[in-house]
């Protein structure tokens, strides 16, 4: 069935169905997926379940689904059938974006029991009280919980209180995106941009606090479209208001006075965004880590406006050099898709050669993936499989120089970091962490996870961390 009601949980016949259940849980693809994942069990563990391994024997596996490109269906539904080998009595959920955009083909899928779509999710504890509650009348459950309203324009209640991770914490602010670029199916999967209410955030960044958590990071699908809910339409391309108010500015402004939170991360950020005015007002609160990825996905402007990318790689590169004004040596990072359709192996070099120009200090990688749905997916001119990888393999090499290079760019300097998890590199007991510009280090020293550590970085290196000295 199609579901519509926003049912209120309290006081519904779960709190003893779901008592005690095994429940396992796997999240694919984004960030954001990860945070609803995270806001499920804590849900679900509140009503008396019980969350195990993946691996191991459920009575209940959830997964949230991505279906962001052809490979990522493949892998959410290799994942749910795997669940359901592992225990073919369990119950098989697919949650999320797999679920949104193409539950009609899921629907006769005998390894999946429920669909739940997106803004679906929060009502799981319904849901499943529901199908168990029929299955014990003897009927059959419904199969299908899928919003009909594509748009999806409100934003889903889920929150979180905790989080596995002992130093940072997640935070989803925003939904949803009405770029459309061309090779993109989220903006059909997750709908139109939907803003978290202030007040919500602010709880959630407060409690996250009071538990000791010290660095916030931002996520969502477009964070750049935070507060941008009630602007035109031309506002919403432009990610300006008319006003002049900059919402994602302000929001970073209340965080920055929650006592215990020194660090503020940025997720995703749309390279338009990056103006005079907006690096001005962010340069003004210290806590914001000078970390930023702004997502090029080429660097060749027939390819991005093939992409339906709102930019060229002169405004991109004049958002970067802004940023490096207005911040000491800023990481900046970045996406970059090889082999998109009609990209000739002139526009590769092309991409390449502004990837150098910028210095990125980390660049993911991704061959172009083909995706149902989208524009993209019937253009003509499409790259071979094997070229792909050429280009991907000779992109990933010039990644590897250019995050070398900003490695070496900062040895010498001083900078805090906040230290993760004790491993053993070569025989030594190290202690790694992320600088503020998101680089990853490696020291040796006697304080624990969660501490905050001034180190100076040196021209060492052992495996994939830099190696810092006290």
């Amino acid at each position: 069935m199609i579901f519509q009601k926003n049912e209120n949980l309290k006081g519904c016949k779960y709190l003893s169905i779901l008592s005690n259940k095994k429940i396992a849980y796997l999240s694919l693809g984004c960030k954001v997926n990860s945070y609803e994942t995270e806001a499920m069990k804590e849900l679900l563990t509140s009503l008396g379940a019980i969350t195990v391994d993946f691996r191991e024997q459920a009575d209940i596996y959830v997964v949230n689904t991505c279906t962001v490109t052809n490979v990522a269906d493949r892998k959410s539904r290799q994942v749910l059938h795997r669940a359901k080998k592992t225990n073919p009595n369990a119950l098989v959920v697919a949650v999320g974006c797999y679920v949104q955009e193409f539950y009609e083909n899921h629907i006769e899928d005998a390894g999946i029991d429920l669909l739940i779509g997106n803004q679906r999710k929060h009502q799981i504890a319904f849901i499943l009280e529901n199908y168990f509650s029929v299955l014990a009348k003897g009927e059959k459950p419904d199969k299908v919980y899928v919003s009909e309203d594509k748009t999806l324009n409100s934003y889903e209640p889920l929150q979180i209180s905790n989080t596995e991770d002992h130093t940072r914490a997640y935070m989803k602010i925003q939904d949803g995106c009405n770029q459309f670029c061309s090779y993109c199916i989220i903006p059909f999967a997750r709908g139109r941009i939907q803003s978290r209410e202030m007040e919500s955030i602010k709880k959630e960044a407060v409690s996250l606090a009071e538990k000791g958590f010290q660095e916030i990071v931002l996520t969502g699908i477009h964070i750049s479209s935070f507060g941008l809910d009630d602007c035109s339409i031309e506002e919403q391309k432009s990610l300006q208001r008319i006003d002049q108010r900059m919402p994602l500015i302000e929001l970073i402004q209340m965080l920055s006075e929650i006592s215990g939170i020194k660090r503020i991360r940025l997720g995703s950020l749309e390279p338009r965004i990056i103006t005079e005015a907006f690096c001005q007002e962010l340069a003004k609160f210290p806590k914001v880590c000078p970390h930023f990825h702004l997502s090029l996905q080429s660097g060749c402007d027939k390819t991005l406006k093939a992409m339906n990318r709102r930019y060229t790689t002169e405004q991109y590169y004049a958002g970067v050099c802004l940023l490096r004004t207005y911040f000491d040596c800023p990481g900046i990072t970045t996406d970059l898709i090889v082999g998109f359709p009609g990209e000739t192996k002139e526009d590769f070099v092309e991409s390449m050669e502004f990837a150098k120009k910028v210095a990125f200090s980390k660049i993911h990688v991704f061959p172009y993936s083909r995706r149902k749905g989208t524009v993209a997916d019937k253009m003509p001119n499409q790259v071979e499989d094997s070229e792909k990888k050429k280009r991907e393999h000779t992109m990933l090499v010039q990644e590897s120089l250019l995050a070398r290079n900003y490695e070496l760019s900062i040895v010498g300097k001083m900078y805090p970091v906040l230290l993760e998890e004790e491993i053993l590199l070569d025989g030594k007991q190290y202690m790694i962490g992320h600088t503020p510009q998101y680089v990853m280090i490696a020291v040796e020293t006697a304080l624990q996870s969660g501490e905050v550590l001034e180190v100076t970085i040196t021209e060492e290196k052992l495996q994939n961390y830099v190696l810092a000295k006290c």
